[in-house]
């Protein structure tokens, strides 16, 4: 039985606004792993004085809902100020999308989660952080909460596959007890290192597969 998606869903995911990559964003953030189901990858554009989004764009690899989030979320998020476009929740871009199936809505929180960690690295990036916190142990394994193992579709920190953390002036290791050679290690590099480098007080990322094979 097919899903009942809402006629503006359904307008969302037949003509997506905002679809699509932005040459040299000021910042990006991405949810969710292709591999295993949905993923959003948001690019912002902001203006420095103002502090207002100017352009946004995102690419997304899922289904109807994926797409039809992407776009809304994108729509409500252009023009506003970064402290406008933090207020955006998930509930919000449901609604204006006339609701989503109940299985899929996780689609909307995946595209806010991905907004709002864009923004959050563009403060990072950008000095604007009201309260700098130090990065340690606990600020990584926050940032690497949803990593999602491809071949698994399991977050990363609820298979224990993070072993060790290691944050030392601006240098972080990460460990993962997976192979050197392992499918997905490449991936799964890039991931975490996209979530760890724009932290204001990081210089270097390394990740180490430290299983056996």
């Amino acid at each position: 039985m097919p899903l009942p998606y809402s006629e503006k869903v359904l307008e969302h995911f037949m003509h997506p606004r905002n679809i699509g990559r932005l040459e040299d964003p000021d910042a990006t953030a991405t949810m969710g792993n292709p591999a295993c189901g949905d993923m959003i990858k948001i690019y912002l554009k902001v203006d420095g004085q103002e502090k207002r989004i100017t352009d946004i764009k995102f690419e997304s690899y899922g289904c109807a809902s994926n797409i039809a989030t992407g776009s809304i979320v994108t729509e409500l998020a252009k023009g506003k100020t970064l402290e406008e476009a933090k207020k955006i929740g998930w509930k919000e871009a449901d609604a204006e999308l006339g609701g989503l199936p109940p299985v899929k809505v996780h689609c909307a929180v995946l595209a806010v989660d991905a907004l709002h960690m864009a923004i959050e690295n563009y403060e990072h990036q950008h000095g604007l952080l009201k309260e700098k916190v130090p990065t340690d142990e606990k600020v990584v394994l926050k940032r690497l909460k949803h990593v999602i193992n491809p071949k698994t579709g399991r977050e990363i920190l609820q298979a224990n596959l993070v072993k060790a953390v290691a944050v030392d002036s601006g240098r972080v290791r990460v460990e993962l007890a997976l192979p050197p050679d392992y499918q997905f290690a490449k991936a799964l590099e890039e991931e975490i290192r996209e979530r760890l480098e724009p932290l204001w007080d990081v210089e270097q990322v390394e990740v180490a597969f430290v299983g056996e094979s």
